[in-house]
């Protein structure tokens, strides 16, 4: 499979600066690991960046959905953390966030056609939380996320310009996203708890 800029031919290092870069969301996991977290959210993150690592290095079909599934599981785990201890919703009803996002995904995706990757209904969501929780955190994920989130549409259409590709920075932007987003659940889950 070749879909990135940067390919440089077949084989584990085809990819160099796309796999190198997945050390982001690595080291953002043990950072939040370390913070003894209250969600599953930093181990989520840690599997995010191995998924894409080995989407990188072996570049097939099953490690290509691995990449995808994974994202998903963490972007549907943390709407149903938000929705629990953001919004204080009861944990028994918290998980209707799930079927929630998927048809809101699944309605933005095809009127919008699979814009930006499909990944617009996940920068609306954000978005969303911030504005509704007044969370600063999330606000400057949404805008990390927007500007990370460009980055990547452009690796193709930039190529002849930048023939590393910008696929890699998708990757460092998106670790800081998603620690945003986990430090943030990690916060109002410590005060609904009522502290540490």
């Amino acid at each position: 499979m070749d879909g990135y800029c940067e390919r440089l031919g077949p084989g584990l290092l085809g990819e160099p600066l796309n796999a190198l870069s997945n050390a982001a969301f690595l080291l953002a996991a043990v950072y939040l690991i370390v913070r003894r977290p209250r969600s599953l959210l930093p181990f989520l993150l840690g599997l995010v960046g191995l998924c894409s690592l080995a989407f990188h290095t072996f570049a097939t079909p099953v490690t290509a959905a691995l990449d995808t599934l994974s994202i998903l599981v963490f972007v549907l785990t943390a709407t149903v953390l938000l929705t629990r201890f953001g919004l204080g919703v009861r944990a028994t009803r918290a998980w209707l966030a799930v079927p929630a996002f998927v048809a809101f995904a699944v309605v933005v995706t095809v009127l919008l056609r699979g814009a930006l990757g499909g990944y617009l209904p996940a920068l609306l969501t954000l978005a969303g939380f911030a504005v509704v929780l007044r969370d600063r955190r999330l606000a400057a994920a949404a805008v990390i996320f927007a500007v990370s989130l460009t980055l990547r549409t452009v690796d193709g259409p930039f190529c002849a310009t930048v023939p590393v590709g910008t696929h890699w920075l998708w990757h460092c932007l998106n670790a800081v996203v998603l620690t945003l987003v986990a430090l943030t659940v990690d916060s109002y889950a410590r005060t609904r708890s009522g502290g540490s």
